[in-house]
Parts: structure tokens; C-alpha cells; sequence
């Protein structure tokens, strides 16, 4: 099982496969990783490397009772990006990964090009 352990102490798990350019999937609310199992496969197999984490608070992360917030969940994302070592990444989020992603990027302003995409709604604007 592949994990990385954030600043606070959280433990997030994480999918990572394949090779090539990385898409970084974040999942919503109250699902985990393996919600995007289909997408996963089917970018692997068209040469992509594809990457999924549990939220914290779900499925195989640490079970906190703080940080879920966005600046928590981009905080994390943040240092998933950073321990894989992800370059060009475009990354994927559905509901709760919608707001996430935009809150990563704002936040972060790596120097690494990435192409972003939300499958719903923000839920920031309620």
C-alpha cells in the first residue's frame, strides 16, 4: 500500500501507475480513489501514468477529525505532487476533487505546467 505522511501527521494513500505524462484524479465526496478505477485503466492503457489519492477522512487515509478544508485537502495534494515528483500533470477532480483542484493550483502556483478540468460544479459556490 503506497503512502505518504503530510506535515500534520496524516497519512494519504495513494495510486500511482504506468508511465508517461501523469493525470492526477481527486475524487469527491465521500468516495475514495477507487472511484475512478475505469478512468484509470483506460489512460494507462493509452500510455498515460495515473495517479489517485484517498482524501484524507477517506477510504485508506488517515481518519482525522480537522483539516477538511480546501486549504487541507491542496496542502496534501501539494506534497503528493511534490513526493512522485509529477511534471506536467493535468489534473481531474469530481465534486469535492472539483474544488480541490483550483484550490491547488491558486495555492501552490507550481513551477510545473499542468492543464486542469472539473467535472461538476465548484461546491465553493455553494
Amino acid at each position: 500500500m503506497s503512502t505518504i505522511t503530510v506535515k500534520d501527521g496524516t497519512t494519504i494513500y495513494y495510486k500511482d501507475w504506468g508511465s508517461g505524462q501523469p493525470i492526477v484524479f481527486s475524487h469527491g465526496w465521500p468516495l475514495s480513489a477507487d472511484d475512478w478505477d475505469t478512468q484509470m485503466l483506460f489512460f494507462l492503457n493509452h500510455g498515460y501514468r495515473v495517479i489517485a489519492h484517498d482524501r484524507r477522512g477517506h477510504g485508506r487515509s488517515s481518519q482525522t477529525g480537522d483539516g477538511h478544508d480546501m486549504d487541507h485537502y491542496a496542502d496534501d495534494l501539494a506534497a503528493l505532487t511534490a513526493h512522485l515528483n509529477m511534471k506536467d500533470a493535468i489534473h481531474v477532480g469530481h465534486s469535492t476533487g472539483g474544488g480541490e483542484v483550483p484550490s491547488f493550483i491558486t495555492m501552490w502556483r507550481l513551477d510545473r505546467s499542468m492543464v486542469t478540468t472539473g467535472l461538476t460544479r465548484n461546491p465553493l459556490r455553494g
